[in-house]
C-alpha cells in the first residue's frame, strides 16, 4: 500500500546515534558560540573532549559542564594560541590526556568586532587576526597531523568563512577574507600531505548569530535575510551539526573540501 507523501518541517532533534563513541576529540576556542556549539555536538556524538580557552574560565567551565551531560570524560585546558608557546602546551596537554586525538577543530580566532575592538586600527585588527585565526590553525594542524598520521588515523576541521571566496566590501570583510581564504588554501593542501590516514576539511559559514550578531543594527538583520535564501541566520547548532558530521565515519570519503553552512548563500 502506498502512501501519498506529505510536506513536513526538518527535524530540530538532535541525532541519537553514538558514531563517536570512545573518540577524543579538542575544540579550541570552545567557551562561547561556536566553539561551545561544537564541543556539546561532538559530546553528544559519544566524543570525549578538551575544551579550550584562552581567558574566560567561566565560560570554559560552563562547556565542561555542557559537555558532560554527554560524554564520561572532559577536560579543559587554557592556552594563548596567539604564541607558538601556546600552541605547544595545548597539543601537549592534549596528548598527556587520554594518550592521543581523534579529531581537532581549530575554531579559535581572534575578535575583532565586539567589546570596543571594532575601533582598533587596521593594522592591529589584522595582527590578531593574522596571529589567532591563520598561524595558530598552521601550527596547530601541521603538528597534529604528524601526531595522528602517526598513530594511523585522525581529522582535522578548520574554520573558514564563505564570504572569502565572494569578496565583502568594508574593512571588515578585507580583514576576514584575508585570514580565513588563507585558511581554506591551508586546508586544501594539508589534506593532501596527510592523506591517507588523516582527513582535513574546512567549514565555512555564512551569518551565523553569534555575540556581534545579537547586537548587528535593523540594517544587518535586513541584509542577512535578503541575502540568505532560508531567510534566517544560522545558528551555532546548525554548524555543528555539520562539524560533527566531516568528524564521524559517515564522511571518511570527504577530505580537502570547504563545506559552506550558510543557508544556501550563492557565495562559492
Amino acid at each position: 500500500m502506498s502512501r501519498k507523501p506529505t510536506a513536513s518541517r526538518p527535524s530540530t532533534k538532535p541525532l541519537d546515534e553514538r558514531e563517536l563513541a570512545g573518540l577524543r576529540a579538542v575544540v579550541t576556542g570552545s567557551s562561547s558560540g561556536i566553539g561551545r556549539a561544537i564541543a556539546v555536538e561532538l559530546a553528544r556524538g559519544g566524543a570525549h573532549v578538551l575544551v579550550h580557552a584562552r581567558a574566560s574560565r567561566a565560560g570554559a567551565e560552563e562547556t565542561a559542564r555542557a559537555v558532560l551531560d554527554f560524554s564520561g570524560q572532559c577536560a579543559v585546558v587554557f592556552a594563548d594560541l596567539s604564541t607558538s608557546r601556546g600552541c605547544r602546551r595545548l597539543i601537549e596537554c592534549a596528548w598527556r590526556w587520554l594518550g592521543g586525538i581523534d579529531i581537532w577543530v581549530n575554531n579559535a580566532g581572534a575578535d575583532i568586532l565586539t567589546k570596543g575592538r571594532w575601533k582598533l586600527d587596521f593594522e592591529e585588527k589584522l595582527a590578531r587576526l593574522l596571529d589567532v585565526d591563520v598561524r595558530a590553525t598552521v601550527r596547530l594542524s601541521r603538528a597534529v597531523g604528524e601526531r595522528m598520521r602517526a598513530q594511523g588515523l585522525g581529522v582535522i576541521l578548520n574554520m573558514g568563512w564563505d564570504g572569502a571566496q565572494s569578496g565583502m566590501a568594508g574593512e571588515s570583510g578585507e580583514l576576514f577574507a584575508t585570514a580565513k581564504a588563507a585558511i581554506m588554501g591551508f586546508t586544501r593542501s594539508l589534506a593532501l600531505s596527510l592523506a591517507p590516514e588523516v582527513r582535513v576539511n574546512c567549514l565555512a559559514p555564512g551569518w551565523i548569530r553569534t555575540r556581534w550578531a545579537e547586537t548587528a543594527s535593523r540594517k544587518w538583520q535586513v541584509r542577512v535575510k535578503r541575502e540568505t535564501p532560508l531567510r534566517r541566520w544560522g545558528t551555532p547548532e546548525d554548524v555543528a551539526k555539520v562539524a560533527r558530521f566531516l568528524a564521524s565515519p559517515a564522511a571518511e570519503y570527504i577530505t580537502g573540501q570547504v563545506i559552506g553552512v550558510n543557508g544556501g548563500a550563492v557565495r562559492f
